[in-house]
Formats: C-alpha cells, structure tokens, sequence
C-alpha cells in the first residue's frame, strides 16, 4: 500500500493499554494491530495517554496531530469525559473541532463509538449506572451525526457481539484486554481496507 503512515490521538484506550506491555513499558494495543494488518511500516504517531479528555486531545494533542498529517487519522477519545469530567456542550463542541480539524482530501479518519461500558464498570451504584447509560447513549447519537457530516469511519462497538463477551476487557471494565485490542484493530483494519477500496472505486 502506497500510504504508510499513521497518526492518532486519544486516551489510555488509544495508547494501548490493557493490550500487551512491552519491554520499555509501552503498550501494544489495537493501533499496533492496525499497522499489522494494513502492512504500515511507519512513520507512526500516537499521541494516546492516560485520563486524556477531548479537552486534553484539543489543547494538547491535536496541534500535535496538526503537525504530523498521515492518510489515516484516528481519533479514540470520550471515555473519560463520559464517566469522570462530563460538559454535554463541552464535549460536543471539542469532538466536533476535534473531527473538523482532521479531516481532509485524501485522509481517512477512523474512530469507534462507545461500547456498554457503564454495565462493565465493576463497584457503581446502579443509579450512577443508569446516569452513565444515559450519557453514552447520547454520546453515540451525537458522534453518528458526526460521522455523517465528516464521512468518518467508524466502527460499530455497541452492536458488537463480541463486545459481550468478558474476554475482550480487563477486570477494570474500561480497556480492552490484550485479546480485545487485537479484536478491535483487526477489525478497524478491515473496516478501514473496505471503505479505501469503496472510495477507490467510487471516487467522490
């Protein structure tokens, strides 16, 4: 493949963890497996890192981002927001910015919605859970309009059955397991080799 580079943005899940540790103390998670799958050699960029908001991706890591254009962008960020710092008009405004500003002739930008992770999150009182229902529920709808304004590719987490299954997340009930970053890559991968080769056909 001719486009070799890659740059993401995003919270602990974006950085890896809960996928592998490596020697240096990093984490192997699901953009790893992208690279793998898609054959990307490099350069590679992920600016993911742990408790990261949309306000972090905004005021720290997307002018980063800016710097550092690739054909494939991606974007994992609002976990965070959703469960421990949530502004509905914050959030909404930072992930459209976020969006807006990467998109472009010739880029892909990929992300996923939030899966039923107020279900897994172990130790809540089921009225906080229900709180929490609620804002993901309507984080989902507002990121779909997003997607359809910005073309994005996004991978449907919340209607995946694997998603279920306890296999795909560690024992916290917020990051993938090592298993789960595999899953959730190999599936982007091909998420994202079938809409190029759409794109590729059916030129815009």
């Amino acid at each position: 493949m001719s486009e070799n580079s890659l740059t993401v943005v995003g919270d602990s899940c974006a950085e890896g963890r809960g996928g592998i540790v490596r020697a240096d103390g990093s984490f192997a998670g699901f953009v790893v497996q992208i690279t793998k799958s898609l054959g990307i050699s490099g350069p590679l960029v992920n600016l993911g890192s742990f408790g990261a908001t949309t306000q972090d991706v905004v005021k720290r890591q997307l002018p980063v981002a800016l710097a550092n254009p690739a054909p494939l962008m991606g974007v994992i960020v609002g976990g965070n927001d959703l469960v421990t710092d949530y502004d509905p008009e914050r959030f909404r405004r930072n992930l459209r910015q976020i969006y807006a500003s990467l998109v472009g002739p010739e880029r892909l930008v990929f992300t996923t919605n939030w899966p039923n992770i107020p279900d897994k999150l172990p130790g809540l009182e089921e009225s906080f859970r229900a709180v929490l229902r609620a804002r993901f529920a309507e984080a989902n709808a507002y990121l779909d309009t997003l997607v359809d304004e910005f073309d994005l590719v996004c991978l449907d987490l919340v209607n995946a059955p694997i998603c279920a299954d306890p296999v795909m997340w560690c024992p916290d009930g917020m990051h993938p397991s090592p298993a789960g970053h595999q899953l959730i890559g190999t599936a982007l991968a091909d998420l994202i080799d079938e809409v190029r080769t759409l794109r590729v056909a059916q030129p815009r």
